[in-house]
């Protein structure tokens, strides 16, 4: 896990130090263990580590094999390297280190474009090709690890995340109109390729794009799995789904513990996490760390969920760490947060795993995480209404989406409302799309493809990596997403949903961290932005960079100063908060 970025000229010209340098410093944190670069004519990589795999020098990146003539910058893990490793080594392919990176080289060097699909782990790479100067780039199928890109006629830089292209200069900061409305309407997911900046773009997941020299380009969708039924499972009980599944997470759950470091567990409390280290205990694993976080009550909402997580890390022995947050602490690491966001995400996890991460960072590299699962296995509360819905799309954006078109342009100055419904067009090529058999499957597809990559799993990395730490999330493990994906809707929406994970940790966990509400990860200072936070909120949006911006009309931001608590969107965020946290992100980000 570390932090990559490079410059790849297209007019001839030499690549930029200076602007390689630059985006490496910011990348820092992602990788605190040590840099390199590379720079070859044309071409400049970057690299910043996080030792993993391989902890010597011989694994330093970038990476070159002079004998295959590659170079590459890698971020991320392939769990099932070892054995990719004994497979190339049978084809005769000799090895100068012991981790992970020299297996793509030589992957790529064996299988072209099709050796990411033998690939079990999380990635993003750049890799060039010397003899043919044809560039390579690659996203793992859930988008886990990140790719940034800026482009130019001239050249093509990329970067881990958004803030280290803008500080090697000459980026078009001017705001999408498009992501604007995705940010304001689909929950503040921004799929690719776009970003809330016109000037920065990002790769799409399960995709490999080849750069030929003369910068023509071709996109490669590697990943694209059926949400429907097969005939080889269609008689399968409820009891053999529960069987499959279990051995599958059992699966993807030791995959990830492939380190040469120490692996923990942050346990939030709830069923996802809960089973991991459950599994992991049922599988030997012996001084398993486990980190929990909570923050002070507000409004009388409860700020954390210790009484389950303490029941967990009790009955599974777990060397267990909670770290409260006092409101001012919270207050205190707000612009930490926001200047480790790549884009500009409202979710108030993002201050929690944020200061989660830096705790867990002290005694730790690497922990496992349960995002994922209520998107694979149908845990959240929009799903049970699409089993009967004759028009997915409205169904779907009517309980998803933060405003309609309509409204929000009663939101936005005029200048920057997008032309047409974009979020809702945008969820309707998805939704329709062949491929699903129901609106669940469809709806399933849209989460666990789309919104959760551009939400949850990009929160994960963004704070995770802000503290050099590496987080795994075993529910994203693909063979267990293409056994769920085939799973008749009616058995994932059972007992309030994610049914069939619930029956498997049955056989692992004690029933009250199951038969119980489901849980979020609670900051309810920020949900009803009073007091420092709402003076933080209005100072920001009343500043003259967000005058001289003008996005929102001042009578909606009034209404928002006057009665915080009474705006919040039908998925439990503040309106106040998603408004007054994209400027706060402008602002850090001087943009």
């Amino acid at each position: 896990m570390c932090g990559i970025c490079g410059e790849l000229r297209l007019d001839g010209a030499a690549a930029s130090s200076a602007a390689l340098s630059k985006m490496m410093d910011t990348l820092a944190p992602r990788g605190p263990d040590g840099s390199g670069a590379v720079i070859h004519g044309n071409a400049a990589f970057g690299h910043r580590r996080l030792k993993i795999i391989d902890l010597s020098e011989r694994a330093r990146q970038p990476m070159e094999d002079a004998e295959l003539g590659l170079t590459i910058a890698f971020n991320g893990c392939i769990y099932n390297y070892p054995e990719l490793r004994a497979e190339l080594e049978a084809k005769g392919y000799r090895f100068f280190s012991t981790g992970d990176t020299e297996v793509i080289l030589k992957a790529w060097h064996a299988w072209g474009e099709e050796c990411v699909t033998r690939f079990h782990g999380m990635f993003a790479f750049v890799l060039r090709e010397r003899d043919t100067g044809r560039v390579a780039m690659a996203r793992d199928r859930f988008g886990i690890k990140p790719l940034y890109l800026a482009e130019t006629p001239e050249r093509i830089r990329f970067a881990s995340s958004l803030p280290a292209l803008l500080a090697a200069g000459d980026v078009d900061k001017s705001i999408d109109c498009h992501a604007l409305h995705h940010y304001m309407t689909f929950h503040a997911v921004v799929p690719p390729p776009r970003t809330i900046l016109n000037g920065v773009r990002k790769l799409p997941p399960a995709t490999i794009r080849v750069i030929e020299p003369d910068g023509r380009q071709r996109d490669h969708l590697y990943w694209d799995p059926p949400f429907a039924r097969d005939l080889a499972t269609a008689a399968l009980s409820p009891d053999e789904w529960r069987d499959r599944t279990l051995e599958a997470l059992r699966l993807a759950v030791k995959r990830r513990m492939v380190a040469d470091v120490p692996v923990g567990v942050l346990l939030s409390g709830g069923v996802d996490s809960s089973l991991i280290v459950g599994l992991l205990a049922e599988a030997g694993q012996k001084g398993l760390m486990t980190f929990s976080v909570g923050f002070e009550e507000a409004n009388g909402e409860k700020g954390d969920e210790f009484v389950y997580s303490d029941l967990i890390a009790r009955e599974f022995g777990t060397d267990h760490h909670k770290i409260f947050v006092p409101s001012d602490e919270l207050m205190d690491a707000l612009p930490g947060t926001f200047a480790a966001m790549s884009e500009p995400m409202v979710s108030y996890d993002n201050v929690g795993f944020y200061l989660l991460s830096k705790e867990v960072s002290k005694h730790i590299k690497v922990v496992q995480s349960g995002q994922g699962a209520d998107e694979i296995f149908g845990g959240y509360h929009w799903y049970p209404p699409l089993m009967s819905s004759n028009d997915v799309v409205s169904d779907y954006a009517g309980v998803f989406f933060d405003r309609s078109h309509e409204v929000l342009k009663s939101h936005l100055s005029p200048d920057w409302i997008a032309e047409t419904d974009a979020s809702r067009e945008l969820v309707a090529r998805h939704l329709t799309r062949a491929g699903a058999d129901t609106p669940v499957d469809a709806a399933l597809r849209l989460d666990s493809t789309v919104m959760l990559v551009d939400d949850p799993v990009k929160r994960v990395d963004n704070m995770t990596m802000a503290w050099g730490l590496e987080a795994r999330v075993p529910f994203l493990d693909h063979e267990l997403v293409e056994l769920a994906a085939r799973i008749p809707p009616e058995e994932k929406l059972k007992q309030g949903g994610k049914g069939v994970l619930k029956e498997v940790a049955r056989q692992v966990v004690p029933h009250e961290v199951i038969d119980r509400k489901k849980g979020y990860f609670p900051v309810p200072q920020l949900k009803y932005v009073g007091g420092q936070y709402l003076d933080l909120v209005r100072d920001a949006l009343s500043s003259r960079a967000a005058r001289e911006r003008g996005l929102f009309r001042q009578e909606y931001l009034e209404r928002l100063y006057a009665a915080p608590a009474d705006h919040i969107t039908p998925l439990r965020g503040s309106e106040l908060w998603q408004v007054g946290l994209l400027e706060l992100w402008l602002q850090t980000h001087e943009v």
